[in-house]
């Protein structure tokens, strides 16, 4: 999968910007504020996902203005296709001239990992910021998955909630067989989902890392969870899960709380056999959250025989020479989007097309 051509009018700052990128590497380059990770935003939002700056959709239009509109022509799914947004009082999508009933629809169409200085949280902040990416990258590639996480989440603040209240009102104890069943059975799932996507994402994100550290580093990411359950089938999962819920009950009563279940879970991201969280360099953890979204990617097109486009913003800070030129030079074969301060990162570009960006606009 590739683009073609970009178009954007009064989205941001971005004044009427024009590009045709390379089916290489794209190097964006210019002053802080002039618009890079706008552009970048701007390819994302066709992905029919928010915006990865969580921002609302009155906060995409230019100051000013009223409607903003997107346009993007790609290939994909074995043909040249387009795809307009326009953003104004919500967002609507057309496809191939086809108006789409929903933004959901358009998810699937076109496919894109992004890589920001937010993703640094993978490895930085605690376990909830990793489970997120678990959840979102899989659903991206599993629809039904987000209907099994809401649900779960439904039948965790029930058992919660009677947990608190139990020892005020003793006929709700009677309720917990009910929501501990329920958390077994969609948890159980939610467990078969990331256990199967930790598999995939590992030896990707491993070799991605031993590139950019020139090998002299290892990276093992794993699914960590309090009672290991990695080979066993959907019915195992669920018949564990519910004997580790009735098992925690009595402390649970005490914390009103749930102490075991997929959503106190954890993505274990080691750099040498060490937490990369605790022991890790800056650059050691940005390296490993590029990793982790560049094996993402990978997953993607192991999983529907598409490459994604690859959006990396700000990808070179605190990264060494050596770093920043695996990057630029060694990511063959696909196409990606780099954001960047430093022009003396042109003259690094061996492959690929540099622009400029000054003011919301692509120099000449």
């Amino acid at each position: 999968m590739y683009i073609t051509e970009l178009e954007a009018v009064a989205f941001r700052n971005l004044s009427g910007v024009s590009i045709r990128p390379c089916r290489e590497v794209n190097l964006i380059y210019g002053d802080n504020a002039q618009g890079k990770t706008n552009l970048l935003e701007a390819l994302w939002m066709f992905t029919g996902c928010r915006s990865f700056r969580a921002a609302k959709d009155a906060e995409l239009l230019q100051f000013g203005k009223q409607k903003a509109r997107l346009f993007l022509e790609y290939y994909g799914h074995d043909r040249l296709q387009t795809m307009q947004l326009d953003i104004e009082k919500g967002r609507t999508f057309t496809q191939n001239g086809v108006r789409l009933p929903s933004p959901s629809r358009a998810m699937g169409e076109f496919l894109a990992v992004v890589f920001s200085p937010v993703h640094l949280t993978l490895v930085k902040d605690g376990p909830a910021a990793r489970r997120r990416f678990l959840d979102n990258a899989i659903g991206q590639l599993k629809p039904k998955y987000g209907a099994a996480l809401s649900d779960y989440n439904k039948a965790l603040l029930q058992r919660n909630l009677v947990l608190k209240d139990a020892a005020y009102h003793r006929e709700l104890f009677d309720t917990l067989d009910v929501w501990e069943d329920r958390i077994a059975y969609y948890g159980s799932e939610i467990l078969r989902q990331r256990i199967g996507y930790v598999q995939r994402l590992r030896n990707f994100s491993a070799d991605i890392y031993a590139g950019i550290s020139r090998k002299k580093e290892t990276l093992r990411v794993s699914y960590a969870q309090a009672v290991p359950t990695e080979g066993a089938d959907r019915k195992e999962l669920y018949e564990s899960l519910l004997a580790n819920l009735k098992k925690a009950r009595k402390d649970d009563l005490l914390t009103g709380t749930t102490s075991v279940g997929p959503h106190r879970d954890d993505l274990a991201v080691e750099i040498d056999f060490l937490s990369a969280r605790t022991f890790a360099s800056q650059g050691q953890q940005r390296s490993a959250a590029l990793a982790l979204k560049l094996g993402e990617a990978a997953v993607i097109r192991n999983f529907t025989n598409e490459q994604p486009v690859a959006l990396l913003d700000d990808v070179m800070s605190e990264l060494d020479t050596a770093r920043q030129n695996y990057i630029l030079n060694h990511i063959r074969d696909w196409q990606v989007f780099i954001t960047c301060c430093d022009p003396s990162s042109v003259k690094s570009l061996r492959y690929g097309k540099a622009f400029a960006m000054k003011e919301g606009r692509i120099l000449k």
